[in-house]
């Protein structure tokens, strides 16, 4: 499962294309190799645009590409994956529309969400928020360590395998106790894109959780 080589996802803040590539480089430079572009409240033309934009970049880096929502622009972009969101296209038309080669997320909140998404196929759930973030709105309820340690023992107990990763406000200290709990990776936005030196708490986060990765196989 491509999850294994990819423990850190960045997912990208609402701004406009000239500000997101120098933050897209950054990461990139840094040795991330998983982005995830969410482009909130923008107009189909302009979502791929810029789609085309930074999947060229990740390509070049030989990193996936990932778009939040809209399965018909990311088959047009040639995006590697899509993620979805709870409101948003079913895991299965989005598996018809896009193949069985397609990259196929999904959001949860409750263990609930998680064997929903799972018994529906998807490569990889979003696990979250783990604590209030600004970056997204209308934001689930807060799980925590603890709900987070929970969910994942009842979703494995349960006899899922499915890549699991932790999102919403994690910072480079949370990250051991986090992938303790038996997620597979961490998704991070803002505490990335906001930090002076975005290609050294790149290789920080990655470092962090590629070990802890590693433990656990």
């Amino acid at each position: 499962m491509f999850l294994k080589y990819h423990p850190l996802m960045f997912i990208t803040p609402n701004l406009p294309l000239a500000d997101l590539v120098p933050l897209v480089s950054a990461y990139l430079e840094g040795g991330g190799r998983w982005l995830q572009l969410r482009l909130k409240d923008c107009q189909p033309d302009e979502i791929i645009y810029t789609a085309k934009e930074i999947k060229a970049m990740c390509k070049d880096a030989g990193a996936l590409f990932i778009l939040n929502d809209h399965p018909d622009i990311a088959l047009k972009t040639q995006a590697d994956g899509v993620h979805l969101g709870k409101n948003d296209m079913s895991v299965a038309q989005a598996r018809d529309l896009l193949g069985s080669e397609f990259i196929i997320g999904g959001t949860a909140n409750t263990v609930e969400d998680m064997i929903s998404l799972a018994q529906s196929g998807v490569d990889y759930i979003g696990l979250g928020p783990f604590r209030f973030t600004s970056t997204k709105k209308n934001l689930s309820p807060i799980i925590g360590l603890e709900g987070y340690a929970e969910r994942m023992r009842n979703f494995r107990e349960a006899g899922f395998e499915t890549p699991v990763t932790a999102i919403g406000g994690i910072l480079p200290d949370d990250v051991e106790a986090i992938m303790n709990t038996g997620v597979n990776g961490i998704a991070v936005s803002g505490v990335l894109a906001n930090d002076n030196d975005i290609p050294k708490i790149t290789k920080r986060f990655i470092s962090m959780t590629t070990h802890k990765y590693i433990n656990h196989e």
